[in-house]
């Protein structure tokens, strides 16, 4: 079951970081320029891989203490993860947390 949560992560958030940072280029100026021109996207599937990346370190967090402490961003993430994947949805807080981390 972790590894079918993880796979689905996985697939999910790569893909979008890939073609973002293949776009960008190699050089730090044309970076900040693929992320700018990411971030004024309005596909909503790169915005919601973004919550899912920007919610690591509240994942990290949750993972360490076991469960006790719960940042907002992780809560946003385990949201949006279980609205769009049915195999989330049966997982437990901690996995998804443990496979946000995996990312």
């Amino acid at each position: 079951m972790r590894l079918r949560i993880a796979t689905v992560l996985l697939l999910a958030c790569s893909a979008p970081a890939w073609a973002s940072s293949s776009a960008g280029g190699t050089s730090a100026a044309g970076s900040s320029a693929g992320s700018a021109g990411s971030s004024a996207s309005s596909d909503s599937s790169s915005g919601d891989d973004k919550l899912v990346l920007e919610a690591r370190v509240d994942a990290a967090s949750f993972v360490a203490s076991n469960g006790q402490i719960r940042g907002a961003r992780l809560e946003a993430a385990l949201r949006n993860l279980r609205e769009r994947d049915v195999a989330a949805r049966d997982a437990s807080d901690l996995q998804l947390a443990q496979a946000i981390l995996a990312l």
